[in-house]
């Protein structure tokens, strides 16, 4: 229930006692990390850093903040996801403008990121490095690279042109718009076949099989884009075709990573062994020790 009008000095509403009942009611609703969700929308309506909420325990709000934390609050316990009331979210230490043009990045997705990063610094190339970033959502991959990567250049393709704006958005946030291209269209469809090759090409495609859909979380699949979620009987109609043809965009020895579904692990490990323009594919498991995305180089 809402937190009540403060009608008495015993029911000072507090930020302490606010996050404590935010947190529980979370918590009740089983939604995953209630405490870090309660400090996310209590910071935005507080409009304050979350060591504020532990510096200024004992600050009363005021009747304006306790009525748009109960707004946001219903909204939540409805399973909506917190990223998207606050309109952000964050991805490898940098903030993304969130809503529900695009799916909500996510820590498992860093794990692109740091390979790509780790192999760059370990396999230096004369040249400026040339990325391609598959089905790129809020962008992201793709500018974690740009502002990790310095002159690389990145292509980042989508086949929706509402995330599309909301990854040029976010790019404009990080002062990365002169080093990406964003282009609209499936998968690889959009890249001139003439472009100069890739030393990388990353995706994380839609890849939730059917038979997982009935399992997914409610604030999944309630709220963030089918478009960008599902992907077939095997989970693998947009993997498949990203294993098949983008080692013909890729440089000699390019690194090919695509982000998968743990129940496809063995599908899309095999398809890759046996693509002739493929070698060395494995598995990288994700922060949770899931099997989470192919990695295979160009032969």
């Amino acid at each position: 229930m809402p937190p009540p009008a403060q009608s008495s000095p015993d029911q000072v509403w507090t930020t302490k006692r606010l996050l404590d009942w935010l947190t529980g009611a979370l918590a009740d609703k089983n939604i995953d990390s209630p405490r870090l969700c309660a400090e996310m929308l209590l910071t935005h309506v507080l409009r304050c850093d979350r060591m504020h909420l532990y510096t200024q325990a004992d600050r009363p709000a005021s009747s304006d903040e306790r009525e748009a934390l109960r707004d946001l609050a219903a909204r939540a316990l409805k399973h909506e996801p917190v990223q998207y009331l606050v309109g952000e979210a964050w991805f490898f230490a940098l903030a993304f403008h969130a809503d529900r043009r695009a799916l909500i990045p996510r820590p498992a997705t860093e794990t692109i990121v740091e390979t790509i990063l780790q192999h760059a610094r370990n396999n230096p190339v004369s040249e400026p490095l040339r990325v391609a970033d598959i089905c790129t959502g809020s962008g992201c991959i793709a500018i974690a690279l740009a502002k990790n990567l310095a002159g690389a250049h990145i292509t980042a393709t989508d086949i929706s042109p509402d995330a599309l704006a909301l990854a040029h958005e976010n790019a404009h946030r990080h002062a990365v718009t002169d080093r990406i291209e964003f282009l609209q269209g499936d998968l690889l469809a959009p890249i001139p076949a003439d472009a100069a090759p890739f030393h990388y090409i990353a995706s994380n495609p839609p890849y939730i099989p059917d038979h997982e859909w009935d399992a997914v979380e409610p604030n999944v699949k309630e709220y963030e884009p089918t478009i960008a979620l599902r992907a077939g009987a095997d989970g693998l109609r947009f993997v498949n075709p990203l294993i098949d043809r983008a080692p013909h965009l890729l440089a000699p020895g390019g690194t090919l990573l695509i982000e998968i579904a743990a129940c496809t692990e063995q599908q899309a490990l095999s398809r890759a062994a046996a693509s002739p323009h493929l070698r060395a594919p494995r598995i990288l498991k994700d922060l949770e020790g899931l099997p989470r995305v192919l990695v295979a180089h160009r032969a």
